[in-house]
């Protein structure tokens, strides 16, 4: 059986690579049928934010690749409460949707998974 694979994402879709490698290695994972959630933190929640203005950062937009995750078979995207909170999103506005978790579940949800990747 395939080791689960839980990928933390920290950072905001514009602030460098890592929200695109944390997706291509969600996407590249998929394809795999490997198990894999993943769950968005600190300024990676950001990523999750509808219409972004990427092009105006000289940025590509990440929405595409955050869309195709259902069809890579990850659909298991979480989203820290407290993060959401102190940057003034709102879960209900997330794209795609993602299950907010408080500190407690974020504990128990890192615990489940057999390996863990932070970028």
């Amino acid at each position: 059986m395939a080791k689960s694979l839980l990928i933390v994402c920290r950072q905001a879709p514009w602030s460098g690579p890592g929200a695109r490698e944390a997706l291509d290695i969600a996407l590249a994972g998929g394809a795999f049928d490997l198990p894999i959630a993943m769950l968005f933190l600190d300024d990676g929640v950001f990523q999750l934010q509808p219409a972004q203005k990427a092009a105006s950062l000289q940025q590509k937009d990440l929405t595409a690749n955050l869309q195709a995750l259902a069809l890579f078979g990850v659909e298991s995207l979480y989203a820290s409460s407290r993060s959401l909170e102190e940057r003034g999103l709102s879960a209900t506005a997330l794209s795609p949707t993602a299950e907010n978790l408080d500190d407690a579940a974020l504990t128990a949800l890192i615990a489940q998974h057999d390996q863990v990747i932070t970028l």
